[in-house]
């Protein structure tokens, strides 16, 4: 793995710093609701015929909205600028968690988990959009693994709030996110009310990454399978699946001395989304920082190979300690390959520049992840098994190594031996991308 010298430390722009308190809060909530909202769905749809493909499908709502906003999230993000995106998408995932916590039937609560991806798209990619502009081009993987660590730690402590929560019902949860969630659109407006000031004073001044010219880097190919992968296996089947396996399997035994009943077989769940996310963070305090030294492919496959290797694991597990292990390993590949991936795309976008329909198209992919994963697996449970429906999900995430092994590295040195700045040189759409001043780049 070839290093570059470390440069001078640069320090976390104010404005980063205020998005990663705000992600910090959206997490605490998100954690909450994450090991609950399929256990909820499975209340409303325990008369169907396929119990797992009814809850499957809440999760993958959420996900069809994204998807589908997602174009529109990125025209918006370019046209208003970043952060009037990011508040109005918060906001309308608060309302979507209210209404989620009063409804009636299983129609109303498919009706606004989908609302509520309307949103998650919204201020999701206005986000990305926002790293990748505002930061130091040195320090990309370190500012991408900042955000995704105040996600993760939200998460570690969430599922087992949420999971304590349930005790007065599965509706408080979805309150308290909802609340948490308006508590980050204010954190934002007041904040970073002179950062809008001034992006709106450029107005249309910065210039625009096409779409066309992102993918003409094999990098970004890449990204796309990747986050594919990670949206199938992360988004998808670790909130729609591996919470049901959870509860459900392990009834019956002993954790360390304790017992698992049908009482408190809940708790189970919100352990295996903790563990993930604590391997996740774990992984992510160095991959991000590795990154910007060593650069990105390196740190992007092996985290795709762990993933790969100990998902397709989890549902063969018979010991809750061992799917415990499998799950924070899992997370511990995924927290290894985030924020270099990430930081491979702001690597392409450069600072500055707006790129909303390029950080759109990536998280689209991601979405049509979390859309198809929890679907297909959730088919294959019913028909083979759990354990099954997690080696599907290993074999995925390996087509994205697959990818990666033939992809370029985007953060290269100055020079033979020189610091690594984070930036590829600029691909003219119209010319062969692979080839950029004798350089092979896909």
């Amino acid at each position: 793995m070839p290093s570059s010298p470390p440069a001078a430390r640069v320090p976390l722009p104010p404005e980063i710093k205020v998005m990663v308190a705000a992600a910090f809060v959206i997490a605490i909530g998100f954690g909450i609701i994450a090991p609950l909202l399929p256990q909820y769905a499975e209340l409303f749809a325990s008369d169907f015929a396929n119990p797992a493909t009814a809850v499957a499908a809440v999760v993958s709502a959420f996900g069809l909205t994204r998807l589908l906003f997602a174009p529109v999230s990125g025209r918006l993000t370019n046209r208003l600028g970043e952060t009037p995106v990011y508040m109005t998408g918060v906001l309308i995932v608060a309302a979507s968690m209210f209404l989620i916590a009063f409804a009636q039937d299983y129609t109303q609560l498919l009706l606004y988990r989908a609302l509520g991806g309307i949103g998650s798209t919204l201020f999701t990619v206005s986000a990305m959009a926002f790293l990748a502009a505002k930061a130091p081009p040195t320090i990309r993987g370190r500012v991408s693994g900042a955000y995704a660590s105040a996600f993760l730690i939200g998460n570690i402590v969430g599922p087992i709030v949420g999971s304590v929560l349930a005790v007065f019902g599965f509706r408080v949860p979805f309150l308290i996110y909802g609340t948490s969630l308006v508590i980050a659109a204010g954190i934002v407006f007041v904040m970073l009310r002179d950062t809008r000031v001034q992006d709106r004073a450029r107005g249309e001044s910065r210039p625009v990454m096409p779409l066309r010219e992102a993918l003409g880097h094999g990098a970004y190919r890449a990204a796309l399978i990747s986050m594919f992968a990670n949206g199938w296996a992360t988004f998808g089947v670790r909130n729609a699946i591996t919470p049901l396996f959870a509860a459900s399997a392990f009834t019956g035994t002993a954790l360390l001395g304790w017992g698992i009943t049908e009482e408190n077989r809940q708790l189970m769940a919100g352990l295996a989304l903790s563990v993930f996310a604590a391997g996740n963070v774990l992984a992510v305090t160095f991959s991000s920082r590795l990154s910007d030294v060593h650069g990105r492919k390196p740190l992007i496959l092996i985290g795709l190979v762990v993933m790969a290797v100990f998902t397709g694991a989890i549902g063969w597990m018979e010991s809750p300690l061992l799917f415990l292990v499998s799950c924070a390993l899992a997370g511990a590949g995924t927290g290894t390959l985030n924020s270099p991936q990430q930081a491979a795309v702001a690597d392409l976008v450069g600072q500055g520049r707006r790129a909303g329909p390029v950080m759109s198209t990536g998280q689209m992919s991601g979405d049509l992840g979390a859309i198809l994963g929890p679907l297909l697996v959730g088919l294959v449970v019913d028909a083979a098994g759990y354990g099954w429906g997690f080696v599907v999900t290993g074999a995925v995430i390996a087509v994205g190594a697959l990818a990666w092994a033939r992809a370029p590295e985007t953060n290269l040195p100055v020079a033979p031996g020189g610091p690594r700045t984070g930036s590829l040189p600029k691909v003219d759409p119209g010319v062969d991308s692979r080839r950029v001043e004798g350089r092979e780049l896909g």
